[in-house]
């Protein structure tokens, strides 16, 4: 099977890209598991575009893990970058699990796009019980065997928690993300995010991503963190997610709908050899 795609990134979080809108590609999950793999061609995410009655296209998610995920903004910007050199129509409507995405080409390949409101309530994370969604009181572990206590869940098409430290660098994402995607806890498994308030309006950020693993950068995340980050008045309204590549700038707008700006690749072509 010879397959037409692309390959893109936004601040180092990688996609390849099919679009099944003309010719139709069916891939299994083992075959996109390989697609994904870092010894073939590699990337975090697999996207696939499809047409769509209500917009300018349907998108599907998959993980390198080949399991199906509801939501991924870098994935949504670089279609919609990829979508405008098609149309040249810089206001781009996508279709998702999580509703239809509104996103705008801005020069220099920015891209925003509007991911909608964030979820917290417990069961629309979800979790396996009514816990306070706020502070689940999660225990992880520095590497000089601190216990730390918190995690705040939130839904933005996908589950996230997040954990606000003092330091990074002093706790292990390798570690503790797998540990805390599989927890009991979460049912449908989650991402995990430890992150660091600079000030009002920066947080870094390190992020462990359900059936990718440790990822450059995160579009949901960056989301989940800034709401998280509002949410315990610990920043405002526009916040700045530092990832080790670079920022995302997330807004929340007064009708609490997440908006998130930030770069995209160059769209480079590729042949796929299955």
């Amino acid at each position: 099977m010879d397959i037409r795609a692309f390959k893109m990134d936004g601040l180092g979080n990688d996609f390849v890209i099919i679009d099944n809108r003309q010719e139709i590609t069916n891939l299994t999950k083992e075959q996109i598991i390989k697609i994904c793999d870092r010894n073939f061609v590699g990337c975090d995410q697999l996207i696939f575009i499809e047409r769509s009655e209500s917009s300018n296209a349907s998108l599907k998610f998959f993980n390198s893990d080949g399991g199906e995920s509801g939501a991924c903004g870098n994935g949504t910007r670089c279609v919609a970058k990829l979508i405008f050199e098609e149309t040249k129509n810089k206001d781009i409507i996508l279709t998702t699990l999580n509703g239809n995405l509104k996103s705008k080409i801005l020069d220099n390949n920015i891209v925003t796009t509007e991911i909608g409101k964030a979820k917290i309530e417990w069961n629309e994370i979800p979790l396996s019980a009514k816990f306070e969604t706020k502070n689940l009181e999660i225990k992880i572990f520095d590497k000089d065997k601190k216990e730390h206590s918190g995690g705040t869940a939130i839904n933005v098409g996908n589950p996230h928690i997040i954990f606000f430290v003092n330091e990074i660098e002093n706790f292990d994402i390798k570690k503790i993300g797998p540990e805390i995607e599989n927890n009991k806890i979460f049912p449908e498994k989650c991402n995990v995010t430890i992150a660091k308030v600079i000030n009002k309006n920066l947080i870094k950020v390190r992020v462990w991503e359900r059936g990718a693993g440790l990822t450059k950068a995160c579009g949901t995340a960056a989301c989940a963190t800034a709401f998280a980050g509002k949410l315990n008045n610990l920043t405002e309204n526009k916040t700045d997610i530092e990832f080790q590549t670079g920022k995302l700038s997330i807004f929340i707008d007064e009708k609490n709908s997440i908006h998130m700006k930030g770069p995209v690749s160059e769209i480079k072509e590729i042949r796929i050899e299955l």
